[in-house]
């Protein structure tokens, strides 16, 4: 393996092992810290030549006028949401990010949300376990004829078209990048998505652009009802709205692996006590599927992910 000498590495949140491993081999010096305050790390960041999180604190323009060292950001995961990237950038920093790591996962989380809810596996199982033996409430829809619509594809929208290829619909897909099309899915305008489309799901990243861009007047853009999955950033959808339309039967069901109420670091889900009203009837709702934004969070893109880290960060001194 190629060898680098001198090089120190900060890492800020635990990851798997052979991240700090394979570093360590190629050479890279590896240090921990992962219960410091913010204003402590970066009381001593200039001392580092890189950074390794996953979405511990955000790292901002006064975070990064300290690290005046700073070669690298690795953030173990898709987005760079966390970080100020343009003043990195400025700055002369590497932004690595490692969506390859854990696209699969995110693509079979998808698919397993939008069958369950359609067939209303998980309000079936509970009303059995409650001693409710009730097959025609429990009526469901198949996949198949239907026209799903993908916003935002790459890497993860593509491994998501890819898992629905054993199904006879068809699957278009926007992006603001043009020619992004495969065989997998048909790039459209988004106003031809929104005519034509029985299911939705977004995947794309959390930026000024998509902002709260799943609000009342983008819902009732489309023509159809429609189901709905959500895999991207919980902040990319107005609550509110949405259950308006699950309230209106606009939105005939919704998986959501994010919400809009997680904090920046995805552990903790409020920041207030206070539970939103919008929430309690996500909770409540028969038609709702939630997981707390471990889509792409399996034990094996666990390890993909690390692997994708270490293997840009030796390309980026290589």
């Amino acid at each position: 393996m190629f060898v680098i000498n001198n090089i120190k590495v900060l890492h800020l949140d635990s990851n798997h092992p052979l991240l700090w491993n394979q570093l360590e081999q190629a050479g890279f010096l590896n240090e921990h810290d992962y219960t410091s305050t913010k204003e402590e790390v970066a009381s001593k960041i200039h001392n580092y030549d890189g950074i390794i999180i996953r979405s511990r604190f955000k790292i901002d323009r006064e975070f990064i006028d300290k690290a005046t060292n700073l070669k690298f950001i690795a953030r173990v995961g898709a987005g760079l949401e966390s970080i100020d990237s343009e003043y990195a950038i400025a700055k002369k920093i590497h932004l690595i990010a490692a969506p390859e790591g854990n696209k699969n996962a995110v693509g079979e989380h998808a698919l397993g949300m939008l069958l369950s809810i359609m067939n209303k596996l998980n309000k079936a199982d509970k009303m059995i376990r409650n001693g409710q033996w009730i097959r025609e409430g429990n009526r469901g829809y198949e996949l198949d004829g239907k026209t799903v619509g993908i916003i935002g594809y790459g890497n993860m929208g593509k491994a998501f078209a890819k898992k629905l290829r054993g199904f006879e619909v068809e699957v278009l897909c926007y992006d603001i990048q043009e020619n992004v099309g495969d065989e997998n899915a048909k790039q459209v305008s988004l106003r031809e998505l929104q005519k034509r489309v029985d299911v939705l799901s977004l995947h794309v990243p959390w930026t000024r652009e998509t902002d709260k861009m799943m609000k009342n007047e983008f819902i009732n853009s489309f023509s159809n009802p429609f189901w709905f999955i959500n895999t991207s950033r919980g902040k990319n959808v107005v609550t509110d709205d949405l259950v308006k339309a699950l309230a209106s039967k606009k939105i005939l069901g919704a998986g959501l692996d994010v919400l809009e109420y997680e904090k920046l670091s995805f552990e903790n889900l409020f920041v207030d006590a206070e539970r939103p009203k919008a929430f309690e009837y996500l909770l409540r709702a028969e038609n709702v599927l939630l997981t707390p934004h471990v889509a792409g969070w399996t034990y094996e893109s666990h390890e993909k992910l690390a692997e994708t880290i270490v293997s840009k960060i030796i390309k980026l001194y290589e």
